[in-house]
C-alpha cells in the first residue's frame, strides 16, 4: 500500500481545503497520514481512514531552537511512516518538512498558499525566508503556486529551481457552497468582512468604509465575522466601540459562513497582500454574491471588474467607499446578476476538481518515476 504523508500548520485549514484529495487518495487505497497540530478537524480525518501525527507548529514565531526541534520532529516522523510522497502545506512545513524530506530523500511536493505578510513588508525577515525557501526547494519534485504573482516572484528570485505549476488556488466544493438564491429586494443591504480581524486583512479600512456609507445610507449592514488575531487584541476594543456607535455588527467566529453569505448581498475583502487565493472570495462567489476587493494577487483572479464585483486600490479606503457607493446605484436585479455571474465564473474556473486532478496526476508521476527526490 502507497503512503502519503501531509504536513500543514492547522488541521482545520487541511480539513477545510484538501478534504476532497484526502478522501480520494483514501478511496484510491492510499495509507494517508497527517502530521499538524492537533484541532477540532482531527476525528473527521481519523473517521475518514487517515492517521494522525500531533506535531506542534507555531505558527507565528521565528525561533531558532524551536525551529530546529520541528526540522527534527519531521525528520523523525518520516522516517517512522516512511511514506512514498510528502505533501507540505503553508510556510513551516514547507520549509523545514521540505529540509526533512531532503535529509530522509524522500520525494515531495509543495503548495504556495501565499507569500504571508513577511513579504508584504519586505525587509530582513523576507530575505532570510527567501533564503530558506532555496534551500527547502532545492530537490522539490514540484511547487504548487495558487496566483501568478507569486509565482513570478519566487521564480525571479530563484527560489524555484526545479518543475512548478500553477493551480486555481485551493478551488471551492461547489456542492458544500451551492449557489442560493439571491435576497429579497429590501430596504438593507448587507456587506460582510470574513477572516480574522487584523491590520493586514485591511480591517481598518473595512471599519472606516462602513463609518462613512452607514451614515450615508443608513440602511446598510456591515458585518464582521471572524476572530481577533490574539497578536493584535487592541482590535477588541475598536470593534467594540464601532458596533456601540452602529457601523457594524460582529458576530465572532462561525465555523459555518454559509448561512451568513446566503443572507448577505456582497462581500467585502480589504486584505493588504500575502493571499495565495482568497478562499472566502471563492465561497462567497460560489453562493453566487457579489464580489469587492482589494487589487491584490489572490483576488484580482476572482473578480471581472464591473461584471461580478469591484476591484480598489489596496489600502485606500476613500476608494473603497466609492466602489461600495457604485455598487450600492444598481438595482436589485443588476446585483442578482452580478451574483450570478460569480457562480459562473467559479464554475468554470475554480472547481476544487481541478485542485485535485492536479495533485493526482503529479503524485501518479512519481511513482511511476520511483523515488528520485528530496535528495
Amino acid at each position: 500500500m502507497k503512503k502519503v504523508l501531509f504536513l500543514s500548520n492547522s488541521s482545520g485549514g487541511l480539513y477545510n481545503f484538501r478534504k476532497e484529495l484526502v478522501e480520494e487518495l483514501i478511496n484510491r487505497g492510499f495509507d494517508v497520514h497527517i502530521s499538524s497540530p492537533r484541532g477540532s478537524k482531527i476525528d473527521l480525518f481519523q473517521e475518514m481512514g487517515a492517521k494522525y501525527i500531533e506535531t506542534p507548529v507555531d505558527r507565528r514565531g521565528m525561533n531558532l531552537i524551536s525551529d530546529l526541534k520541528l526540522i527534527l520532529k519531521y525528520r523523525n516522523i518520516i522516517k517512522k511512516v516512511n511514506p512514498d510522497i510528502v505533501l507540505t502545506y503553508t510556510i513551516k512545513p514547507n520549509i523545514y518538512g521540505s529540509i526533512a524530506c531532503r535529509w530522509t530523500k524522500k520525494p515531495y511536493l509543495n503548495n504556495i498558499t501565499g507569500l504571508g505578510s513577511a513579504f508584504i513588508k519586505s525587509g530582513l525577515l523576507s530575505r532570510i525566508l527567501m533564503i530558506m525557501y532555496k534551500i527547502a526547494f532545492k530537490k522539490s519534485r514540484l511547487v504548487f503556486f495558487q496566483n501568478n504573482d507569486n509565482l513570478n516572484y519566487m521564480l525571479g528570485k530563484g527560489a524555484v529551481s526545479g518543475l512548478y505549476r500553477l493551480i486555481p488556488g485551493s478551488g471551492v466544493n461547489l456542492d458544500r457552497f451551492e449557489y442560493t438564491p439571491y435576497p429579497e429586494n429590501s430596504d438593507t443591504i448587507v456587506f460582510n468582512f470574513v477572516g480574522r480581524v487584523m491590520k493586514d486583512k485591511g480591517v481598518d479600512d473595512y471599519l472606516a468604509a462602513a463609518r462613512t456609507i452607514k451614515q450615508k445610507y443608513p440602511a446598510t449592514r456591515f458585518n464582521i465575522i471572524g476572530s481577533v488575531e490574539s497578536s493584535q487584541s487592541y482590535y477588541e476594543g475598536i470593534i467594540a466601540e464601532h458596533e456601540k456607535q452602529g457601523f457594524i455588527e460582529y458576530l465572532g467566529y462561525q465555523k459555518d459562513i454559509a448561512p451568513f453569505l446566503a443572507e448577505s448581498h456582497c462581500i467585502i475583502h480589504p486584505s493588504h497582500g500575502g493571499e495565495g487565493m482568497s478562499n472566502v472570495l471563492l465561497e462567497t462567489a460560489a453562493t453566487g454574491r457579489a464580489l469587492i476587493a482589494a487589487d491584490i494577487s489572490g483576488c484580482r483572479e476572482i473578480i471581472d471588474q464591473d461584471e461580478n464585483g469591484y476591484l480598489f486600490k489596496a489600502g485606500d479606503a476613500d476608494q473603497l467607499v466609492g466602489v461600495i457607493e457604485e455598487f450600492l446605484s444598481l438595482s436589485h436585479q443588476e446585483k442578482a446578476e452580478m451574483g450570478k455571474r460569480s457562480r459562473e465564473k467559479v464554475e468554470r474556473e475554480f472547481d476544487r476538481r481541478i485542485v485535485v486532478d492536479s495533485y493526482l496526476e503529479e503524485i501518479d508521476k512519481i511513482l511511476r518515476t520511483g523515488n528520485r527526490g528530496g535528495q
